[in-house]
This record gives C-alpha cells, structure tokens and sequence, in this order.
C-alpha cells in the first residue's frame, strides 16, 4: 500500500514519525498533535487516490495489423470521458516493444464526454515477428503530489511484422512449373518397350533400380522410376538453422532467406500453383491439400513466416519427404557433405528441384569460414538438383530468380556439370 507514495509523501511520511518519536521523549503534547497531523496527510492522500473512480476510458485500434518490416504503421487512441471527476493533465503512455521505436506519450488537456477525442501515433516494425502494443496506462496523483497509482486504460493489440516481398516474374522452365515440358512427361517419355518409366542413373540413385535393357540399348545407365501419384503443386522448403545462417537483426542471412521463400510462396500463387512451405526438419508451416485461394494463402504464408524463429538443430535430417510428389524449390544456408545427402534423399525423383544456395559467410565478412558455396552446389547439381549461388546480402531476390529461371532452361546433362 505505501508503495504507492510519492518521494514528497514518504519524506512527509518520515518526518511525521521522527516528530512523533520526539514529542514522546520530550513530552511535548503540541509536537504530538503536528506529528500526527503530518501523518495521517500522506495516509489520507493515498487512501483517496486508491480509491477514486477513474472518469476516463480508452481503447486502442492498429489501424495496418499486418505491414511489411520497415514500413509505418498507425495507431489510434480512441479516448472519452465517462465520470465526474475531471481529468485533465493526465500523462497517457502506451507500451510498446523496443523493435516498434520509443513509448508514446500524450497530455491529456480534457477528454471531451460526447464522442472523445482520438491521439494517433505510428510505430514502423525494424524485426519480422508479432508485436504486441500496450498496455495503455496513465498516472493519477493526489492535488498535494503525496501519492501516486498507475491505471490501466486499454489492453494489448498485436501488430503482425511480415517479411519483406519482391515482385518476381517468370517461372522456371522444364519443372512442370513454367513453359517448358512438364517433368512427369519428361520422365514418360524415356520408357522401354516393357512400358517401363526410365531416365538417366544420378548420383545417389539405388544400383538395385537400374534397367539393364534400356541401359544396353542406350549405352548409358538408366534407372527405372517408381510411379507414384501426382498430387500436384509446388513444396518450398526453408532452411531456418541457427548454425546455417550468419549476421543478426534484420540483414541476416535467414532473414533474407525468410524473405525468399516469402516471395516464391507468393509468386507460385499467383501464377496458379498450390503451394506448401515446410522447414528442414519436416514441420509444415503453411499449405497441403486442397485449392489454391489466393489471398487467403498468401495471408497464411506472411504470417506463418512473421512468427518463424532459428531452429537449434545443427544438422539437417530428412525427417520426412517434403515434396509428397510436388517440386520441390529449397533455400538452403551453410549445407554441409551430409546435408547434402540428406537433400538428395528429400528430392522427388520424378523431377527437378531447385535451390537457392547462401554463401552465408558474405553476410558476416567472412572469406570462405571453412564452407565453399560453390563446392556444395557443385554436389548438389550432381544430384539432380538445379542451383543458384547467392553471393552476398545485396543481391536482389527477383535477380535471384531470374537466374534459376535461366538455370532451367539448360539442359539437365549441361547443368549437372
């Protein structure tokens, strides 16, 4: 309860008990009375403040709930009169976390009864996460600055920080994405006369799957390849380990990789595609069956990627089969000999998945840091996969893509060299 005194208020407080302890030993009877009145002026003080009924009411409304990091937000105060004691010079602070900028704060002149009044602020989000906004409180005092309690006005709303997306335009080719030959067709089209599906042996492939009629006829060995039922769209795979990425903040590298796969999953959208976003350990973010619905997708991907956080596993395991028959693009940070493995495992046979792959030491000024990007994209194009190096964290994402989109359009014996 005494917490709740002023500085003034507990000195007045103390001085009223060193006089009382005074009056006892000198037996002053009129020392007692002032003692005693000094008292009780800070006890009444706080029993009243505590007490009185706040003639004030607020709500709070985020008027942008979901914007993109970087970008202004507003915030409204809606404030109204509703009791009898007056309220004006009232301090209004509302809390806000430190990634939405400094704690607003207004003097409150008068709170009109009819209507109210509004106070607007804007905040701008420098980290992709969910914020919360509030609460909304303000200080009441006493007349003589004796006591002083803090109230609450309005509650919390959150405010949803989405990564930043780039416009990206075209489709890779060959994939069964873009203009090229869908790969389901690619692969039907190399079956031997036993009407069996074959293509040509990759590195990783079982030797107990090889075709040896197609392999004597071709000279070259072919494996057969398993049917396996076509769900259809696209599985974007993000790569979000701690010990893959480097640099912090908002210019990490798994943040540019969160703003890649962003982009992708929103792009694939509009172009038609069904599109399901995972993690490297298996977990499905967003997606799976069903239709497409536009927007609708497109919220889920943003916010599913606002709340995403590094995961502490070291090593990438394929947990489970991303793809469930789809092409599969990943965005990959530091991947070492064994994650590649693991990669090669994860990939749909049946076609050709892509990879944007981090040279994660540029974002930190490291000179290579024991991880050679282009050694491992070389294994990974040797496993079938399709690869872009991504030199740096002022490399353009739509550039990018333009690049893997050129990828593609080469022959797969070319690009595999």
């Amino acid at each position: 309860m005494l917490s709740g005194l002023t500085i003034r208020g507990r000195c007045l407080l103390a001085a009223g008990v060193a006089a009382g302890i005074c009056a006892l030993v000198l037996d002053e009877r009129d020392l007692l009375r002032v003692s005693a009145f000094v008292i009780a002026l800070p006890l009444l003080a706080l029993v009243l403040a505590s007490r009185t009924r706040f003639g004030i009411a607020a709500r709070r409304q985020v008027v942008q709930p979901r914007v993109p990091v970087g970008t202004e937000a507003s915030v409204q105060l809606h404030v109204t009169g509703s009791g009898r004691l007056p309220v004006d010079g009232l301090v209004l602070e509302d809390n806000t976390p430190h990634a939405l900028g400094g704690r607003p704060r207004f003097r409150l002149d008068a709170a009109p009864r009819h209507g109210g009044t509004i106070l607007e602020y804007s905040v701008t989000p420098t980290l992709r996460g969910i914020h919360h906004i509030g609460p909304l409180r303000t200080r009441i005092n006493d007349p003589f600055g004796l006591s002083e309690f803090e109230r609450e006005l309005a509650g919390r709303n959150r405010l949803v920080a989405v990564p930043s997306v780039f416009r990206l335009t075209g489709l890779p080719a060959g994939s069964g994405l873009g203009t090229g030959d869908d790969g389901t067709t690619r692969l039907r089209s190399g079956h031997g006369d036993d009407d069996t599906m074959v293509r040509q042996y990759r590195h990783g492939d079982d030797i107990r799957r090889v075709h040896w009629k197609s392999t004597a006829r071709r000279d070259e060995l072919m494996v057969r390849v398993e049917e396996r039922p076509w769900h259809g769209g696209v599985t974007v795979l993000l790569d979000r380990r701690s010990a893959a990425h480097r640099g912090s903040g908002a210019r990490s590298s798994v943040e540019w990789a969160i703003s890649a796969a962003a982009s992708i999953c929103l792009h694939l959208h509009q172009s038609g595609q069904q599109v399901r976003l995972v993690t490297e350990d298996g977990q499905v973010l967003t997606g799976g069956a069903g239709p497409s619905d536009g927007g609708h997708d497109d919220d889920a991907v943003l916010d599913a990627l606002a709340a995403v956080r590094s995961s502490p596993q070291r090593d990438l395991v394929a947990t489970r089969d991303p793809g469930s028959g789809q092409e599969l693009i990943a965005v990959l940070g530091e991947t070492t000999t064994a994650a590649v493995a693991e990669l090669t495992k994860l990939r749909p046979q049946e076609t050709r998945s892509l990879a944007l792959l981090l040279d994660v030491g540029a974002w930190n000024g490291e000179n290579g840091g024991g991880f050679d990007p282009q050694q491992t994209a070389r294994r990974l194009r040797a496993a079938g996969w399709t690869v872009v190096v991504v030199d740096g964290p002022g490399v353009a994402i739509s550039d990018v893509w333009q690049r893997l989109c050129r990828e593609t359009t080469a022959p797969e014996s070319e690009v595999a060299t």
